[in-house]
């Protein structure tokens, strides 16, 4: 294939992927969005258009779900998966 057909294609599944992810985040409130279509691992700056906000404020979202989640893992991460509960013992 010749890289004019290949950058065409490549334009097309970029349409369809803003399609789908505009379409997946239909309904909801903007945080959830930019969190749902984080975890898809989208580009922020497609983000930002799907949702209607600026690709900062999108860095701004990610990060602050970034650090919410991390003391939670660190907390599990202190409890070993085998202990017995407090009835078990």
């Amino acid at each position: 294939m010749s890289d004019k057909i290949l950058k065409e294609i490549s334009q097309k599944l970029d349409q369809l992927v803003a399609l789908v992810a505009a379409s997946a985040v239909k309904g909801l409130k903007p945080t959830e969005a930019i969190l749902l279509l984080g975890a898809a691992r989208l580009d922020r700056n497609l983000i930002a258009q799907i949702v209607g906000t600026t690709p900062n404020t999108v860095s701004v979202r990610l990060s602050e779900a970034k650090a919410k989640k991390a003391p939670q893992e660190k907390n599990t991460a202190l409890v070993p998966a085998s202990a017995p509960s407090d009835e078990e013992a």
